[in-house]
């Protein structure tokens, strides 16, 4: 009876003991689950962000639908089918940071990202500053894409070159004031801020330079001596560049910042510009910066993008070609990506596009 008696408590025992085990091992993962909710990381998520379409409306301040743009005082066409600009939204910031179990799901999601805290809310760049500066972005980048399609239509506008504000310790400091506009450089014109570069690395630092503006309407000669700075010779301004257009092009977006829908912003001008349809119904999305020359740039999420133009529904995609190296390997299914360098380009894709012929011989980034 003993050896019955121990044989059968020991049996007993050791599902006592694996059971115990059991429940402690819940109760870490439990706790390990509840650190990972209430715990903040140094990490935000990027995912597809709203869609617009440059050809459609958008709402205004007032919350009442207006055309995305408007262009007055010059004949325009009717326009079908969709060019889709894209956008990213980003979801955590330093007030409100992400818990651990957010991100870790952000990990195995292919529609997102994530990307240090700090990267996309640099500390010494508080909220308001990021947001006054991608506003500031977003609407140059309005006047640039109009300054390309006006290219590209053979239209003609003219440029010129304003203080935008003075450096630290300018050498142009009581001398040269914001809104001054630049018309010269030692008689040399000054129509963008490439010539304004040249005139001044053509003076040389040290020699006094002779520069013609208007201020309040008034011309004025003034000189500046430039120094030189990180091997450039400067004149310790901040410029911008104004457009003076032959008619007005109105682009009405509200809070969207950032320069990466220039690109779309011109097709969208050319589009209603130009008799025929660009994109021969098609729903067509793209992105890239623009400037006033028509040469398209990287931008920033374009996975994210690609994935908001599929659930949009587009089947085309126009990328920077500069960003191929994110494209590949990423492209959602379903989505025919066609990479472009110029706006040229760009409309070349959406003729085929809309033609359906060559487009087998358009630019594509590389499977892999």
């Amino acid at each position: 009876m003993a050896l019955f008696t121990d044989d059968h408590t020991g049996l007993h025992g050791q599902p006592s003991r694996r059971l115990r085990a059991g429940w402690i091992v819940l109760l870490i993962a439990v706790l390990c689950g509840l650190l990972l909710a209430i715990v903040p990381s140094p990490y935000v998520v990027e995912q597809p962000g709203p869609v617009f379409n440059t050809l459609g409306s958008a709402k205004n301040a007032d919350g009442k639908e207006v055309p995305l743009i408007t262009i007055s005082d010059e004949k325009t066409y009717p326009t079908d089918g969709s060019l889709n600009m894209l956008t990213v939204s980003v979801v955590g910031n330093p007030d409100q940071r992400l818990n651990w179990l957010t991100v870790a799901g952000a990990w195995f999601d292919s529609t997102k990202a994530v990307v240090p805290l700090e990267a996309v809310f640099p500390p010494n760049v508080t909220t308001e500053q990021r947001n006054t500066e991608n506003e500031a972005a977003m609407v140059d980048s309005q006047k640039e894409a109009v300054a390309a399609a006006l290219t590209h239509q053979g239209i003609s506008y003219s440029t010129n070159v304003a203080v935008m504000s003075l450096t630290s310790e300018s050498p142009a400091t009581g001398i040269l004031k914001p809104d001054d506009q630049i018309i010269s450089v030692n008689g040399t014109p000054i129509t963008d801020i490439s010539s304004l570069r040249a005139a001044l690395k053509a003076n040389g630092a040290g020699q006094p330079a002779t520069i013609a503006i208007v201020r309040d309407g008034k011309d004025a000669t003034v000189e500046v001596t430039p120094v030189e700075q990180d091997g450039a010779v400067i004149a310790g301004i901040n410029v911008k560049t104004d457009y003076e257009f032959p008619f007005p092009v109105s682009i009405q977006l509200n809070n969207v910042g950032g320069p990466s829908a220039g690109m779309m912003f011109a097709l969208g001008i050319i589009d209603k510009l130009t008799p025929e349809s660009l994109t021969g119904g098609a729903d067509i999305a793209g992105t890239g910066t623009i400037d006033p020359a028509g040469t398209v740039g990287p931008i920033g999420g374009i996975q994210q993008k690609m994935f908001g133009a599929k659930g949009a529904g587009a089947k085309w995609f126009l990328a920077p070609a500069s960003n191929c190296n994110e494209v590949t390997g990423h492209i959602p299914d379903g989505l025919r990506v066609f990479s472009v360098t110029t706006l040229d380009e760009a409309v070349t894709a959406l003729d085929a596009i809309s033609s359906g012929k060559g487009l087998d011989a358009l630019p594509t980034c590389p499977v892999s």
